[in-house]
């Protein structure tokens, strides 16, 4: 009798496992990476993760870099996501007097692989509600890092002519600093002091790539800040950081994401040499012949791009609106599969 009343109670137990199991829910909707696609053709990037129970939140908007929010939590099937931006207050001189942080309330709702979005920001002035809407893609698994002594390549196609801009074009600015002369790619962009910030542009290539090595000569001036951006959504970071502690936003980071494996760059003014393979949503880098980035998976895109969607082709842009810089001898060979 004892030994069926165990056998009995272990199936009951048994049966209520098995309920338990069918009836927990499935895992949150929520928890993955997602391409934001954001208003006047903006792109931006959202992580979800769970840990012990707890959701964490990463978010990039727009541009910048990929920042964790302050506070993440569920309210019925609607993910909220808060993060403190912090404002600075000027007198008529311009001198910082006082700086005011505000809460912008990001809200999700997921349908399947969609998603959909409000961001709620107080306006600046404190005059009132500023609520944007968005929408998001769940972005795929990332494949295994690819094995690069297997992948072969075509023909390799200059993109400087060495006399001018043939084949490449200006946007997200209004003026150009941008010239080409004896093979070299010059960026100036140049401000008159006492007189307002003059904004210069970024140049792109006209045409699109998929998966590439591009290889090139850069040259930063002082204190000088450039970045060249793959398939147009993942910025390699361009950055006079000679000297200085490692990084997510020094020379050859992908920027804000991953930090190189050692500082290889040299001081300002000296030509460098940069190489770059990616493939499979992987990217190696080297920098003058020291690898600074081993095969490492991206996550999504970078502040600046032109868009989320990291399996369309996209071109090779170069940034244009912040300091001077040079390259040269920039030659891309297209991935052949």
């Amino acid at each position: 009798m004892k030994r069926g009343f165990s056998f009995a109670l272990l199936s009951v137990l048994a049966l209520l496992c098995a309920g338990a199991a069918m009836a927990q829910p499935a895992a949150d909707p929520f928890v993955g990476r997602w391409a934001l696609t954001l208003p006047e053709n903006g792109a931006g990037w959202l992580g979800v993760e769970k840990d012990r129970g707890f959701l964490d939140g990463s978010l990039l908007w727009r541009g910048g870099s990929v920042l964790p929010l302050d506070a993440v939590y569920m309210e019925g099937n609607t993910l909220f996501g808060v993060r403190l931006k912090t404002v600075e207050r000027k007198d008529a001189a311009g001198k910082v007097i006082a700086k005011q942080s505000f809460p912008e309330t990001f809200a999700f709702t997921v349908s399947g692989d969609d998603l959909k979005g409000v961001r709620t920001s107080p306006e600046t002035d404190g005059t009132g509600l500023d609520k944007v809407e968005f929408t998001g893609k769940r972005i795929p698994a990332l494949p295994p890092a690819p094995d690069l002594s297997k992948v072969k390549y075509g023909k390799p196609v200059k993109l400087f002519n060495g006399k001018d801009l043939k084949g490449w074009k200006l946007f997200g600015g209004l003026k150009n600093g941008w010239s080409v002369s004896k093979g070299v790619l010059t960026n100036d962009p140049k401000q008159e002091e006492g007189k307002p910030h003059l904004s210069y542009g970024n140049i792109r290539t006209e045409k699109e790539f998929e998966d590439f090595n591009l290889s090139f000569e850069v040259n930063m001036t002082k204190d000088g800040n450039s970045g060249v951006y793959l398939r147009g959504i993942y910025e390699v970071q361009m950055l006079d950081s000679y000297g200085k502690p490692g990084d997510p936003h020094n020379m050859c980071s992908i920027y804000s994401r991953l930090q190189p494996l050692v500082s290889a760059e040299k001081p300002a003014g000296e030509w460098q040499t940069v190489d770059i393979t990616l493939v499979d949503r992987h990217v190696t880098v080297k920098l003058n012949g020291q690898l600074v980035q081993d095969n490492v998976a991206l996550l999504g895109c970078t502040g600046g791009a032109l868009w989320a969607d990291e399996f369309r082709p996209g071109p090779i842009y170069l940034q244009g609106d912040h300091s001077g810089v040079s390259y040269r001898n920039m030659v891309l060979r297209p991935v052949v599969k």
